[in-house]
This record gives structure tokens, C-alpha cells and sequence, in this order.
């Protein structure tokens, strides 16, 4: 999602870096993607691009179709942008799990949140800013459980717990790193006041 004046730079900069990422065999050297897991896969997101498009988006690079040489039955799918996606398609609601950017445009940061705010899931939200303003009221009142200022993944290191809300949850327990650790272990607080002319004996 861009905001106000972010919209061109960023759109021209993530449609050419999308063009020129090398697909191909993934041990071979230079190559920056591989294929999707299963022809099922390749299916489904070639489907939801289309769906996608249907709905009003448009592809400003377009994935679709991928042949690799050599690898001709592989399961490639290029990067995909999508412009101008449409809040309540199926595009925008759901998890594509491939190589695929849906992109929208709003014009104030208390749109983006509340557009943020409405979507079903709520596993991790960033916010790439110079504003410390906005990153305030973005990381106060956007509703996700993981927030990056400035950083694309807010969970850098395994021992992370996870944060997920909303439809990114499953369960009750937030069960990794010392999250799942502290849920099995019986703690003890002990509180202790020691006259000062008893200090010496310790």
C-alpha cells in the first residue's frame, strides 16, 4: 500500500526490481527464484492473478505463463504486480502464497490503517516512513501483532515469539521461543528486605 505522494517512485522502483528478478533452476548461479512447490500451486496463483485482474486490478507485470529453458516443465511463476487492487476482492482477502504483490493507494496514513485494520488477518504490519509521527501512530493503532518501522519482517530472529492476530492465529497459545518455554514452567517470585546492618553477612 503506498500513501499520497509515495505512490509513482515506489511503483516504478517495485515493478522494475519484479521485472528483472532472475527465475530459473535454483542451484544454478544467479538465479534469484525458483518454481513453486506443485503444479496445483502454479494453478492456483495464475488463477488468483486472473481473478485478480477481473476484480479491477491491473498487472503491471504479469507472471503468468512462465517457460524456464532447459526446464520447461518446471512450475515457474515470474513476479507479479498487481496495481490498483480492490478492498473486498478475493485478491486482497486472500493468502496467495506466491510470487505475487497486490498494491494499493491511499492518501493519508489514518486510511492506510484503517484499510489495514479491516482485513481479515493481522500477522505483521511495516511501515516504511521519515515520519516519526507516523510511525507512532502506526505502531500505537495499526491492528497486527508483528510492526516493523522501517523494516520489512518484524520477527528477524527464531526466538521471536509469535504475534499473529486476527485469522493469522490459530489456537490459544502464542507457543515459540520463551513464550512456549515460560507456558510449561512453574515460577516463583521472591520478594526480600534485609536490615542494613545484617548487609555485611552476605
Amino acid at each position: 500500500m503506498t500513501v499520497a505522494e509515495a505512490r509513482t517512485p515506489f511503483t516504478e522502483l517495485i515493478c522494475e526490481a519484479a521485472s528483472n528478478r532472475v527465475v530459473g533452476y535454483g542451484l544454478e548461479e544467479g538465479v534469484e527464484m525458483g518454481p513453486v512447490i506443485s503444479r496445483d500451486s502454479k494453478q492456483r496463483i495464475e488463477q488468483m492473478i486472473g481473478q485478480g485482474i477481473e476484480a479491477g486490478a491491473t498487472a503491471l507485470v504479469d507472471g503468468r505463463g512462465a517457460t524456464i529453458k532447459d526446464f520447461e516443465g518446471g512450475y515457474f511463476t515470474r513476479p507479479t504486480v498487481l496495481g490498483d487492487v480492490q478492498a473486498g476482492s478475493e485478491t486482497w482477502k486472500t493468502e496467495i502464497f506466491g510470487p505475487v504483490l497486490s498494491m494499493m493507494h491511499v492518501n493519508t496514513i489514518e486510511e492506510a490503517i484503517t484499510l489495514a485494520n479491516s482485513h481479515a488477518y493481522g500477522n505483521q504490519a511495516s511501515l516504511f516512513t521519515s515520519s516519526g509521527a507516523a510511525a507512532r501512530k502506526f505502531r500505537h493503532e495499526v491492528n497486527a501483532g508483528n510492526v516493523g518501522i522501517n523494516i520489512g519482517v518484524a520477527a528477524p530472529m527464531a526466538f521471536f515469539p509469535f504475534s499473529g492476530w486476527k485469522e493469522s492465529f490459530f489456537g490459544i497459545m502464542h507457543g515459540q521461543g520463551m513464550d512456549a518455554v515460560e507456558f510449561f514452567t512453574q515460577k516463583k517470585v521472591v520478594i526480600e528486605r534485609w536490615p542494613k546492618q545484617w548487609s555485611r553477612k552476605f
